[in-house]
Formats: C-alpha cells, sequence, structure tokens
C-alpha cells in the first residue's frame, strides 16, 4: 500500500453540480453527490454513490485490478438497449484507508459511456 503524497497527489472533492452517465441514450447513473478524484497527472474521474445508479443494468465482472494507492477494484459490465458495454465500471469496494471516501462509489470509463456534469 502506497499513501497520497507530494510525488503522486490524490485528492477527493465533492462535485457541487449533477453528473448524468448514460450508455446509448440510457441513464445509468444520474447524482447530486459525486465525488471528483483527481490522481497526479491522470483525468479527474468521477465517483458516483451506488444508490444513485441503477443497478438493474449493471452486471459484476470477473475482472480485477490492484492499484497501489486506493486496493483492489472490481467491474461491472452495463447492459442498455440490447447491448453490453464490457468492464464498464470499475469500483472499490474496501479501498486502503486514506481512499475510504471512495467505498460505495462507481466510476466510469469514458470511452464507454457519456459521462457529463448539467446544471
Amino acid at each position: 500500500m502506497k499513501l497520497p503524497g507530494p510525488d503522486h497527489p490524490i485528492t477527493i472533492t465533492p462535485n457541487a453540480r449533477r453528473v448524468r452517465v448514460t450508455a446509448d441514450g440510457v441513464v445509468i447513473a444520474e447524482t447530486t453527490h459525486a465525488l471528483t478524484l483527481k490522481e497526479a497527472s491522470y483525468p479527474a474521474v468521477q465517483y458516483v454513490p451506488r444508490q444513485d445508479a441503477n443497478m438493474e443494468l449493471l452486471t459484476r465482472t470477473e475482472r480485477t485490478t490492484h492499484c497501489p494507492y486506493k486496493g483492489d477494484a472490481s467491474y461491472f459490465s452495463i447492459k442498455a438497449n440490447g447491448k453490453t458495454l464490457d468492464n464498464a465500471i470499475w469500483t472499490y469496494e474496501e479501498p486502503f484507508p486514506a481512499m475510504t471516501e471512495i467505498a460505495g462509489h462507481l466510476a466510469f470509463y469514458p470511452d464507454k459511456v457519456k459521462i457529463e456534469e448539467v446544471a
């Protein structure tokens, strides 16, 4: 386990805007409680609370990955309009202590879904 610091900063802040995630025109998640995670030089990621996602459209997959800063990630595929977007979502169900804020949240690959901040 590594801790964020000056050489690899990670910040988590509440997003004041509404975040909507759609796949093929179907709303997968919509929330006013997203968290914006900024990690080093990577693009910012919106983490959406699970309770604000339509979990009926999601299927857990066997895929897992490990981040030395956040912990072990699990993945979900999205089924919308008869299409399946494989491993389009990741989540840290038991993140490392420095990242506990993202527990219970989902993050979406922007090349697989549309993520927008709306008024």
